[in-house]
């Protein structure tokens, strides 16, 4: 271990930058001090970026200096993009330097206005993106990057049906580099900016002076494989202050994600502050300062939006909810939920705090309405909506005398079978109260992957026309439910979930696995609408979320857009290169390798 101390001391000593100044004072003839630095310079040697000797140059003769940032701009058939584009892509080696001051967008050609202010929003989205790469500042050039953005359709909400294609083109004339993208949507061109963003490198120190380059003999065409590219927060464990929340979001646009899956409520806490159920947040949320307000939610779907994501709203139900509905009674409603704070909890949930919502209480279907009511109000006409669903506790219901004595009274039986027509009927009483606050029964309802949803059942209790399943154990169930037509929406525990390896017996998955793992193959892969990572939060908040999440949720974010048939190994310094980028643009993205294998390409693949 000393050895390799040393060791490391010694490749800081030599990446670091020597100035030496040669003081002029006293002299005559007026020379000015001179400035120079030992560096490393890359040259791409076989798609691979290599360093050569360390040289010294002059800081003013210096030009692009061959770091290893801009080396991997154009080393190799995907230079530094990721996720890599799918249909067509031509990255020639050369780079020019440019001014952040100059760049110019020309919009005329989008469709119509509420295109070209998305586009004006995602423009100022990606200047900020290049900013950070400038702090505190980035040496200004007259080269003027013009970026000529058209579409062809009329703005439109994100959903599973946008065409997310573009075809983005770089090429200089004069002082000038012309980017041409062309999209079919708003949401692919803000796709193809974001690939432009990913040629974009910075190079020098804020010593010496950093200075932008972008890659400048491009021809890219692409469009994802997979329309649900999702990620999950679960903000009722641990409460997230909006922030973090944006910060996973822009991590997901800069990935090309494109679904915040938000487990915004459970047992545990109720945050969203609603006006029509303000009692949810009253007795729900952890403290006043730890709820969502109304104003707050509907300013994050448009930040989202405009980072071409969209926001899925989860409401847990029927099990999974507890605070938050406690005030039932009191208020004349009845129990509202049942089992709550029950012990030992083991009996009646799978974790503490205890709660399940009553099935055979009306005024439950009503409270539902009114929140579906508020959060159909912000979201998107038609937007899919996501139930829970998931983990009921059928022993909860069983030893509840209200319901118990329903079921006898309704002459239902009080086995398996008979608490799986009660399950089944609260999902048809609560869609009904959905699609009556929606006025229409046309919006996707998304749950989880249950007893319920076993295939060799689930035709006689969900409706395939409107339940899409989240399928989260058993990687032959997804299959088995395409068979039978259902959608499916994949996000195996074993696989995607982030929280495995901290806690209990599970087992933490690197990047390269989740990478490494390919989505099933299937008779209609129309019915495989994409996967998702899930980040819940019993082990963790706003201290360590970046890490937890970042870089491995990026893994499948390539997995999805490109469906890659090679394997981890072969993307590993596109992804090296994607997280320094989040790293640049304020996540605290977790390390996967040694700096010195990062800086030394091939140095570290097992051999």
């Amino acid at each position: 271990m000393a050895g390799c101390a040393l060791m490391a001391v010694v490749m800081l000593l030599y990446v670091t930058a020597l100035v030496h100044r040669n003081a002029a004072s006293g002299d005559d003839d007026g020379t000015a001090e001179q400035t120079s630095y030992i560096v490393k310079s890359y040259k791409c040697i076989n798609n691979t970026c290599i360093v050569s000797k360390s040289s010294s140059v002059e800081k003013e003769n210096s030009g692009v200096d061959g770091s290893i940032d801009v080396c991997r701009l154009t080393c190799g058939r995907y230079g530094s993009l990721w996720p890599k584009p799918t249909v067509n892509t031509i990255i020639r080696k050369s780079v020019v330097e440019f001014g952040l001051d100059n760049v110019k967008f020309d919009t005329s050609n989008m469709a119509d206005q509420l295109s070209k202010e998305f586009m004006s929003e995602a423009s100022q989205v990606f200047i900020s993106s290049l900013k950070k790469l400038c702090v505190p500042n980035c040496v200004s050039y007259e080269t003027t990057p013009i970026i000529y953005v058209s579409t062809s359709d009329p703005f439109d909400y994100i959903k599973l049906t946008t065409n997310e294609s573009y075809n983005l083109k770089i090429n200089t004339d004069g002082d000038s580099i012309l980017v041409n993208i062309e999209a079919k949507t708003v949401y692919g061109a803000r796709n193809g900016l974001e690939t432009l963003r990913q040629l974009v490198a910075v190079y020098g120190s804020s010593e010496s002076g950093k200075t932008l380059v972008m890659a400048s003999d491009v021809q890219i065409s692409d469009r994802p494989i997979y329309a649900y590219r999702g990620f999950m927060l679960d903000t009722a464990r641990h409460y997230f202050p909006i922030s973090a929340i944006k910060r996973q979001i822009d991590a997901m646009a800069h990935s090309k994600l494109n679904v915040f899956h938000w487990h915004a409520t459970d047992s545990h806490s109720f945050p969203l502050d609603l006006p029509s159920a303000p009692l949810m947040s009253k007795y729900g949320a952890y403290s006043p300062d730890e709820k969502y307000t109304f104003k707050e939610i509907k300013d994050l779907l448009r930040y989202a939006l405009v980072r071409g994501v969209r926001i899925i709203i989860e409401i847990d139900s029927p099990a999974h909810a507890g605070n938050g509905w406690q005030w039932g009674k009191a208020s004349g409603y009845g129990d509202l939920a049942v089992c709550m704070g029950k012990g030992p909890w083991r009996k009646y949930c799978v974790e503490p705090p205890c709660g399940q919502l009553n099935p055979i209480n009306t005024n439950t279907y009503k409270w539902l309405g009114k929140i579906y009511k508020d959060l159909i109000n912000v979201l998107p006409k038609g937007e899919a909506f996501h139930m829970g669903g998931d983990e009921v506790a059928l022993n909860c219901w069983n030893t509840t005398t209200e319901i118990i004595d329903w079921m006898k009274k309704n002459n239902r039986s009080l086995d398996e079978e008979g608490y799986f027509d009660l399950w089944s009927q609260f999902h048809a009483y609560s869609l009904n109260e959905y699609d009556k606050e929606a006025g229409n029964d046309q919006s996707d309802i998304i749950v989880w992957s249950s007893g319920l949803t076993e295939p060799e059942i689930i035709e006689k209790y969900l409706d395939k026309k409107r339940f899409t399943v989240e399928a989260w154990e058993g990687s032959n169930i997804p299959i088995q439910l395409v068979k039978l037509g259902y959608k499916v929406i994949i996000a195996l525990k074993d696989v995607y979930y982030l929280d495995h390896g901290f806690w209990g017996s599970t087992n933490y998955h690197n990047w390269k696995l989740m990478y490494n793992n390919k989505m099933p193959k299937v008779d209609n892969p129309n019915l495989i609408l994409g996967a998702e990572t899930c980040m819940w939060s019993e082990f963790v908040d706003d201290n360590a979320v970046d890490s937890k999440v970042w870089p491995r949720a990026a893994a499948l974010a390539e997995r999805l857009w490109s469906n890659p048939t090679t394997n981890a190994a072969s993307a590993e310094y596109r992804f090296l290169q994607h997280r320094e980028r989040l790293v640049s643009l304020g996540l605290k993205a977790d390390t996967v390798t040694p700096e010195w294998c990062y800086l030394h390409e091939g140095g570290c693949i097992l051999e």
